[in-house]
Parts: structure tokens; C-alpha cells; sequence
């Protein structure tokens, strides 16, 4: 007996007028449909927005001549082969090619022969190389809306000759998360059930590992984690605990959330609370030692606590002038008094002469120049009058002012 036809594939449209969704490049569409000659195409998306729907619309609206391939399935040596008569190759997870795979399709697009509509699910400024992004068109397209979702789910019920209630089709439409095939496959699922067992109680029980969907491979692992950082630096605690939990239920490895919590607490905390950065290591001990799911509640604490304390990212702005510098004008000799005099040699040349060891003066401090000669007078660190660190540069402050009757 043969299987019966998935919903997905049984609702993907022939026409582009059934299309759902990608309204804000609604009449960019419509313009390469109507075009004489099709131009190379990347379609760029998450899962599930219809990148290779779209594809395939675009494609046979231009040529009855058209090959779909998949990336991870096809080798050059068979698409060489099977190319043969195509006017339009359909190439679905682009990212999957290697790079020196991807200069295959360089001299077939530069000499017009075949037109290529590519899919990926990655950044293509990150998967896509850029000679082969430079012949490419570019379309963003972007996970559905609930009124798109819902709209596919009222079709997915009238295929099945079933009847889906609103309260239900609301629930699937939020699991679904922006992914048409989730949803026509959650549809699918449902309309499978008793008439009676299609309550909203009812459906909650027999799906209940639905979660949010995170793609720990794509750009939503990006996104989640930026947004965490950004609602940290922001001091927003409701925003960092909505996009931790983000990550964790989406199955983000803990040790990653842990690397940014450590990297916010140096960059965006600073010394404006120096016990930030030994609380995110803390953290990132402690979830290494009682292991998840229980580590969400160091983590919880940790990305509330950066929120929460106040923000300076003087010395991170420090470095970034300090490195900026050497790139710039190139690395400048250590002054002769800082260095090590190790042999009688280096001695004889003057290193270590007239260094005053600071712990041989009242407040362990005394007036020397540490700065190559060239950079005296530069400042790298300006400090900030947030959080602790006011009380950090009082005392520099303080003996710089009482030695040389000023700041510096």
C-alpha cells in the first residue's frame, strides 16, 4: 500500500497567488515573474517560510526545463550529469557546499547557461562565498506570521475533511513558531485524532514536547545569545531571563550561554562592579558541576545579576585605543628603566637605570613614566563614573594629584 501524501507536500501551491506569506517582497516577486529572462537567485530564511516553494514557482514560471537537487545529496560528478538540458537548477541548502564546491557554478552563471535558484537557511555573507554571492540576487525572506499560519491551518483542516477548533488552531499556530511545514505537520496530527479528542486539553496532552524551536546551527543561536547580551547591557533583567530561557529550552548548549555571561560581566560590567566577573565564572563552575537541567538556576541568577549591575566598559574601550595604536603606527620600545637588566651586558646599556620601585615610596606609588616615549601623554583608559568605579580611580587620583599637584 502506498504511503499517503504528507499535508506540506499535498498543500504546496502550483500558482503563486496560494503562496502564504512574504508580503513585504510581495511585488518584488510578482516583477521576476513577469521578467523575460529569470536572474540568479539566493533565497535566504528560516525553516519553513517557503524559500523552496518560492523556488520552484519562480522557476516554472520561466522554464519548463527545471532540475531540483539538495546540496547534502548531490555531487558534482551527478549534477554534472544531470544538468544536462536544464535551463534552471532549484538548489535547496546552499551552505551545505563547500566553498571550492560552490566555484563550480562561477563560469555556469557568468556564461548565462543556466540560471541557479539557491535556498540556505545561513547567513550567506557567512556560507555563501563572495564570488558566487556577487551573481546572485539576494531575497530575505521571513518566518510567517499567526495570520499566515493560521490560514495555512484552515487549509491544512479543509484537506483533511476535518474541522480544527479556533482555540486549537491558535495553539498549533504558536508551536508552529513561524514554520509553515511545523504547522501543516501539526495539522496533520491533530486531524489524525478522534473528533472528540481535538479539545484544546486534549491536544496539549498527546503533543506535549512542544517547545520553542531553536536552530542551535543557524542565526537564531546568534540572534537569542545577542539579544541576551544586549538585554544585559541594557540592565533589562525581564528581557535577559526571556532570551536565557530562550536558549535553554531550545536545547543551547550551557557552556556557550556561560562564555557570553563571562565575556558581558569583563565588557559591558566591568569595573564598575568587579565582582561581576567572578560570579560568571562562578556560574559557569557551578552548571559544569551540577550539570542541567538544575544549572538554569546559576544561570538565571547570573544574567539577572549582570542586568542589574551598573555598567562601565572603560577598560574593553581601553584595550580596543591600546590595539588600535599598534596597528596603526606599529608596537614602540619598552623604556630602558622597565627593563630587566639580565646580564652585565644589558646593564652596561642602561637597562633597569633609574627605575623607582614603588613599594620603596610612601603609598606605594611614586611619579615615573611607563609609556614609550613617544606615547607619553596618551590615554587609553577613561574611566567612567558608574558603580565601583569612582572608588577604583580615587586613590591613583588622589596620589597623582598630591605628587604632581594636579591630574594627569
Amino acid at each position: 500500500m502506498p504511503l499517503a501524501q504528507p499535508l506540506p507536500d499535498k498543500l504546496r501551491p502550483a500558482e503563486f497567488s496560494a503562496f502564504v506569506g512574504q508580503t513585504h517582497i510581495a511585488d518584488k516577486i510578482r516583477l521576476l515573474m513577469e521578467m523575460p529572462r529569470l536572474p540568479s537567485l539566493l533565497l535566504f530564511g528560516p525553516p519553513g517560510c517557503g524559500k523552496s516553494t518560492l523556488a520552484l514557482l519562480l522557476a516554472h514560471a520561466h522554464s519548463s526545463r527545471v532540475l531540483r537537487l539538495s546540496a547534502p545529496e548531490a555531487g558534482l560528478q551527478q549534477m554534472r550529469r544531470q544538468l544536462a538540458g536544464a535551463e534552471i537548477l532549484v538548489l535547496d541548502e546552499l551552505h551545505r557546499f563547500s566553498k571550492a564546491q560552490q566555484d563550480f557554478f562561477l563560469p555556469i552563471l557568468e556564461s548565462g547557461e543556466l540560471t541557479l535558484i539557491a535556498t540556505t537557511t545561513e547567513n550567506p555573507s557567512f556560507s555563501v562565498t563572495r564570488q558566487l554571492l556577487s551573481r546572485l540576487q539576494v531575497l530575505r525572506l521571513r518566518a510567517l506570521g499567526r495570520e499566515d499560519l493560521l490560514e495555512l491551518g484552515r487549509r491544512g483542516a479543509a484537506a483533511q475533511n476535518a474541522e480544527i477548533p479556533q482555540d486549537v488552531l491558535e495553539f498549533l499556530a504558536c508551536a508552529a513558531h513561524g514554520d509553515a511545514r511545523a504547522m501543516l505537520n501539526l495539522v496533520e496530527h491533530v486531524t489524525a485524532l478522534p473528533e472528540d479528542k481535538r479539545t484544546l486539553e486534549q491536544v496539549k496532552l498527546v503533543l506535549p514536547e512542544i517547545i520553542v524551536r531553536h536552530d542551535k546551527d543557524g542565526d537564531s543561536h546568534y540572534e537569542y545569545a545577542s539579544a541576551l547580551i544586549k538585554s544585559i547591557r541594557g540592565s533589562d533583567p525581564d528581557a535577559a531571563v526571556y532570551y536565557l530561557a530562550c536558549l535553554l529550552e531550545g536545547g543551547e548548549d550551557p557552556r556557550f550561554i556561560c562564555r557570553r555571561l563571562i565575556l558581558s560581566a569583563s565588557e559591558d560590567v566591568g569595573l564598575a562592579d568587579p565582582k561581576a566577573l567572578p560570579l560568571a565564572v562562578a556560574c559557569q563552575q557551578a552548571v559544569e558541576f551540577v550539570g542541567m537541567p538544575e544549572g538554569y538556576i546559576p544561570l538565571a541568577e547570573t544574567a539577572v545579576y549582570l542586568a542589574l549591575a551598573p555598567k562601565s566598559n572603560a577598560s574593553y574601550m581601553a584595550y580596543g585605543m591600546a590595539a588600535r595604536e599598534i596597528k596603526l603606527n606599529g608596537t614602540r620600545p619598552v623604556p630602558l628603566h622597565l627593563r630587566n637588566a639580565s646580564t652585565r651586558l644589558q646593564k652596561e646599556w642602561g637597562y633597569g637605570k633609574d627605575y623607582k620601585y614603588p613599594h620603596n615610596f610612601p603609598g606605594a606609588w611614586v611619579e615615573q613614566d611607563y609609556l614609550p616615549p613617544e606615547l607619553l601623554g596618551k590615554v587609553f583608559y577613561k574611566d567612567r563614573e558608574n558603580g565601583e568605579e569612582p572608588r577604583l580611580n580615587a586613590w591613583i587620583r588622589r596620589m597623582r594629584q598630591s605628587r604632581k599637584g594636579g591630574p594627569r
